[in-house]
């Protein structure tokens, strides 16, 4: 039986190339997407190898109901892929505002509890075959940086909610991991930094290379690792 991918953050550009690499290998993907039409638009029409599930991951309620619509059309859970998140510049920290603490602690680190909340459960009753957790992290959240305090912050965030997972569930069969890119080359950063050589930064498809290794069997040793992808930067 083909695996289960629940992806989150898909529609993003590497969301799209982490669909790609996981199509490849033939598994059955559900993707948790805020906007089903978008969806349709990016990646075709659903089949049966793959489903859009509509949930506000800010939403723990949306979140735990398109879970369970999952499992009731494929049986269970193989893996999740904790893509969702985002960037801003803000202030010192002295002069951070509420709006920019909890936008950025809600999208990199509250979308990845309330998808992990309504998963484990799913894959715990796997029994020995388990299940493996790839959340996205950022190499520049292993210290401090000036003017990045609440991004920094939440990303580090998914960092110490990686290991505190990997402890909890290595036990249980579940592998949790991580990753920790520089900046991704997306036509976004190209444009927000034309001055800088995209040639050194990390390919979506790379990174989505790492990912589906740490969401495939053989990554069955490796259980709460922060893994670098810093391209040629």
């Amino acid at each position: 039986m083909a695996e289960t991918v629940v992806i989150t953050g898909a529609a993003g550009n590497l969301g799209r190339a982490v669909v790609a690499a996981f199509d490849a290998r033939g598994a059955r993907l559900a993707l948790l997407v805020r906007d089903v039409a978008k969806a349709r638009e990016t990646f075709g029409n659903e089949n049966e190898r793959r489903g859009y599930f509509a949930a506000d991951l800010i939403d723990a309620a949306q979140v735990a109901a398109a879970v369970d619509a999952v499992v009731a059309r494929n049986g269970s859970i193989d893996v999740l892929c904790n893509l969702a998140g985002g960037f801003r510049m803000g202030s010192p920290v002295h002069a951070t505002s509420d709006e920019d603490w909890n936008f950025l602690l809600d999208i990199n680190a509250r979308t990845l509890l309330h998808a992990v909340r309504a998963v484990v459960p799913a894959m715990l009753g796997n029994g020995e075959r388990g299940g493996r957790i790839v959340n996205v992290g950022a190499f520049s959240a292993q210290k401090g940086a000036a003017n990045m305090g609440a991004y920094v912050a939440s990303k580090s965030a998914v960092i110490r909610l990686t290991e505190a997972m990997a402890a909890e569930l290595r036990t249980k069969h579940i592998n949790v991991n991580c990753v920790l890119p520089t900046t991704i080359d997306t036509p976004e950063n190209r444009k927000a930094m034309p001055d800088a050589d995209p040639g050194k930064w990390v390919a979506p498809a790379d990174l989505a290379s790492v990912i589906a290794f740490l969401a495939s069997p053989e990554s069955r040793a490796i259980h709460g690792a922060a893994i670098p992808v810093t391209g040629l930067s």
